[in-house]
């Protein structure tokens, strides 16, 4: 383990020990240096890897402390990990969101309100008339971060918007050939918005399934012809 790798396990231990809380101001680096029994340089890299990680918000001219550690914050750096994922990595991450997108969207059709209802059929209406391949794509991840936004949990929220990263990035870059993939792909939205229109979970959370099982699908064949 390198001295920056031990030097954030040590800074972790005080955080998960209750000594350092969340929002908590860290010592000042030369006490925190010293009582660590680190070099200040080791100290300094082990505290930018962690506000990479978004553990630790480092603020200039006022110290650093330790973030408010909630899930869907820390579940960002996952983004990364979302954005290089290729071939069987990439299938691995849509296979998650296989398992949860469907779920999310079936709480959805629960707690869904007329308000709610008329921003996706919005969205899908500025689908229908999307110039381009990136406008449609947006739009794309807006209708379904929208439904799992009305869930209500943040960590629900991010974790799906970090598994559908790779899908617009590939999407983007098949340009024309995405089209059939694309008109397929709003037929299928607008079956899970009729679903969510008539507040039926189980037939939301099935229209969600067949999306991105067909998603799925897209994304193997585009993998299969870059390799």
């Amino acid at each position: 383990m390198s001295v920056t790798d031990r030097a954030i396990e040590m800074i972790k231990e005080m955080i998960v020990s209750g000594r350092l809380s969340p929002g908590a101001r860290l010592p000042k680096e030369d006490v925190l240096a010293e009582r660590l029994g680190l070099s200040r340089n080791s100290l300094r890299e082990a505290v930018r890897a962690m506000a990479a990680m978004r553990i630790l918000d480092v603020r200039h001219g006022d110290g650093t402390y330790v973030s408010s550690l909630e899930p869907h914050l820390l579940l960002e750096t996952l983004s990364f990990a979302s954005d290089v994922s290729r071939g069987a990595a990439a299938r691995q991450l849509l296979q998650v969101r296989r398992m949860v997108e469907p779920q999310a969207t079936a709480a959805a059709a629960a707690l869904i309100d007329d308000a709610r209802l008329r921003e996706l059929r919005e969205i899908l209406d500025r689908c229908a008339a999307a110039e381009s391949v990136e406008e449609f794509v947006s739009l794309d991840n807006e209708f379904h971060h929208t439904i799992a936004a009305t869930v209500g949990n943040p960590v629900l929220t991010m974790l799906l918007r970090v598994l559908s990263v790779r899908t617009h990035q590939v999407r983007v870059a098949r340009g024309a050939d995405t089209e059939a993939a694309l008109q397929s792909a709003h037929r299928e939205h607008e079956s899970i918005l009729r679903a969510l229109r008539a507040r039926d979970p189980q037939l939301a959370g099935a229209a969600a399934a067949v999306h991105v099982a067909a998603v799925e699908q897209w994304l193997g064949e585009c993998d299969g012809q870059e390799e």
